[in-house]
């Protein structure tokens, strides 16, 4: 018997269970309004004090720190987590707290960014006022320039005027979204400003699938006598032995240099199967220019190559020389697969 809970069909409900899709439908479509109203006014007024805001990040030598209270608060931690995690040292102080003995925290090295949809919410007062007492660069995320914070700060980022999903005009849904996005703008922005890369991120993401996938192939990697190498005009008795020990399910084929010139995989094996097989050498069986990777190669990028050849196994070579060799078993025991 269906559950009348799950199936909103189960009391001929089809039409009045529609209306949860309408609604959702209309509240992406306000808040994708509001998000096209945040670009276009980077072209309209909020491009300047923008890049003004990302020059005094990119000069401080202090933190980044963000307040606010209520939704714009919540907004704020996730922006301070952005940004520390993307190489600006940030983090969230409660505006509540902050005349509590957190204003301790703020130092004049640091630059305040303080989100107040309205401008004028109270409990700002004190970190706003210390900022000003203490010269402490602040920056206003806010719909008005002429409220309390916009007149304060020494730069606003004032964000147009947005209708809310909320049919009652009431609960912060576009305006909170639109402070995600100019914070997650300006998150990435001082990332590519200063130059963040993929290895730096791993720092700060040691753990889970993400710490994983910015393991490089160097990390990972079998090398020295546990890689299945093989001269070219080495008899396949020999490589099909070697083969079977090291277990990658490939061989490795190298010419007189050291360098890989070609590898040989199972079903290479099968299709030169003939009684004269063990005889043949490892030239003529390979596959000639293999797909490789170099050291530096994040695992993220190994994983969607060996399931885009369908493979198992790949190389690790740099300056043309096999340096290890990395297995999809690899993968998957650092949880990047």
């Amino acid at each position: 018997m269906a559950n009348p809970l799950l199936d909103p069909t189960s009391e001929n409900d089809t039409n009045a269970a529609s209306k949860w899709l309408v609604s959702a439908e209309r509240t992406l479509e306000t808040e994708i309004a509001g998000l096209s109203a945040v670009r276009a006014a980077l072209k309209d007024g909020l491009g300047s004090p923008f890049q003004q805001t990302c020059e005094l990040i990119q000069k401080s030598r202090g933190r980044v720190i963000i307040t606010g209270i209520g939704k714009s608060g919540h907004i704020g931690t996730k922006i301070a987590a952005s940004f520390a995690s993307t190489g600006t040292p940030s983090f969230f102080v409660h505006a509540s707290e902050a005349s509590h003995g957190d204003l301790g925290m703020v130092t004049e090295h640091d630059v305040v960014l303080a989100l107040s949809w309205s401008g004028e919410t109270q409990e700002l007062a004190s970190i706003v006022n210390y900022s000003r007492r203490f010269k402490v660069p602040l920056v206003a995320i806010t719909s008005r320039n002429d409220s309390t914070l916009g007149k304060a700060a020494d730069i606003v980022l004032k964000l147009p005027s947005v209708a809310e999903a909320c049919p009652h005009g009431l609960a912060p849904t576009s305006s909170a979204l639109a402070q995600l996005a100019i914070g997650d703008a300006l998150a990435v922005a001082l990332l590519e400003g200063r130059g963040f890369t993929a290895q730096d991120f791993r720092v700060f993401h040691p753990g889970g699938r993400l710490g994983a996938s910015l393991k490089s192939a160097k990390d990972i990697m079998h090398s020295g006598e546990r890689m299945p190498l093989v001269p070219a005009n080495a008899p396949m008795s020999e490589g099909i032995v070697l083969m079977t020990q090291r277990g990658f399910g490939v061989l490795g084929v190298v010419d007189e240099l050291k360098q890989l010139i070609g590898i040989i995989t199972d079903g290479d094996l099968r299709r030169h199967v003939s009684s004269n097989l063990l005889e043949k050498s490892a030239g003529e069986i390979m596959t000639p220019s293999p797909k490789t990777v170099s050291p530096d190669t994040l695992s993220a990028s190994i994983l969607e190559l060996v399931n885009s050849l369908s493979i198992t196994s790949v190389f690790v070579i740099e300056d043309g020389h096999p340096v290890g060799i990395v297995h999809l078993h690899d993968l998957l025991r650092i949880g990047a697969a």
